[in-house]
């Protein structure tokens, strides 16, 4: 497997508006996302730990899927195990000014850690970057599956997906049973859920929204719908505490930007946003 990421991250983008046709591959199939992120990372209840440890839950937010047999919150039939609604965490993306695929600046919705100067993640070499981000595209690959690097190439040309063979070593993919306590987790208390879901819907999720149900998904415990109270609480704790640059960052891009896929400033405009708040750097292209 070979790609050519310079200059794209069509996978921490949503460069649909970008373009006239209609792509939503997580929108197919039985089970549709009540949320409109596009390219949601899912991550595994460690990954998940790891974030809290390190501060940096803001960058975090669940996803929950629509059902016709599950469980109803909010006036929506929600998809459930037991009666209880599942979901995953993946991470954020936020309205940034970036400029893929050789296009003019736009404001699009970005990974949280995308650097919109370089067009690189700002986590890559270190600990909390997430197995689903280092093995892409090498899963679809292995399934036969089309890869973003392809999306990309049929809608702005170029070269990005440069050798198609599967890597030799992937991490699991958590399929099935095997998921449940480690990427897919249940919320034991669907009360606790009322008026989230609206709110997730709105794109208007709070702190505590996001906060309940990292905690639930942190405090989980493998192939089990089980989780540890004690350590809920501590993680819902530590989930609510503002001690990154991310929030900050998060806060100044939502109220500098522009309608999404409208002209926006040169990108370097990072610098004064995530920079200064604290952001690690990247190492920029040779």
């Amino acid at each position: 497997m070979e790609v050519n990421c310079e200059g794209c991250a069509g996978c921490c983008i949503d460069w649909r508006p970008l373009i006239d046709d209609d792509v939503d591959h997580e929108r197919e199939g039985p089970y549709t996302p009540l949320d409109d992120t596009y390219n949601l990372t899912p991550l595994t209840r460690t990954e998940i730990r790891t974030f809290l440890a390190d501060g940096t839950a803001a960058a975090l937010t669940p996803r929950f899927w629509s059902a016709d047999d599950g469980v109803t919150i909010d006036g929506h039939e929600l998809a459930a195990v037991g009666g209880e609604p599942v979901f995953f965490v993946g991470l954020r993306k936020v309205t940034k000014p970036v400029g893929p695929f050789e296009q003019s600046p736009h404001w699009l919705r970005s990974c949280v850690f995308l650097d919109s100067t370089t067009l690189q993640c700002r986590i890559h070499d270190d600990d909390r970057y997430p197995d689903q981000c280092a093995s892409y595209p090498g899963h679809n690959l292995a399934l036969d599956q089309e890869t973003m690097c392809e999306r990309v190439e049929a809608s702005f040309g170029g070269e990005r997906l440069l050798d198609d063979d599967p890597p030799d070593e992937l991490d699991g993919l958590l399929l099935g049973p095997q998921a449940l306590g480690e990427k897919l987790f249940v919320h034991p208390d669907p009360e606790r859920l009322d008026g989230l879901i609206d709110r997730l819907i709105d794109g208007e999720l709070r702190p505590e929204d996001r906060a309940e149900c990292i905690a639930v998904a942190a405090a989980s415990s493998p192939a089990t719908t089980a989780i540890d109270e004690q350590h809920y609480e501590q993680y819902r704790e530590q989930a609510l505490a503002r001690t990154s640059w991310i929030d900050d960052a998060i806060t100044e891009w939502t109220d500098r930007s522009g309608v999404l896929a409208s002209p926006a400033p040169k990108p370097d405009v990072a610098a004064e946003v995530e920079d200064d708040c604290g952001a690690p750097g990247t190492p920029g292209w040779e």
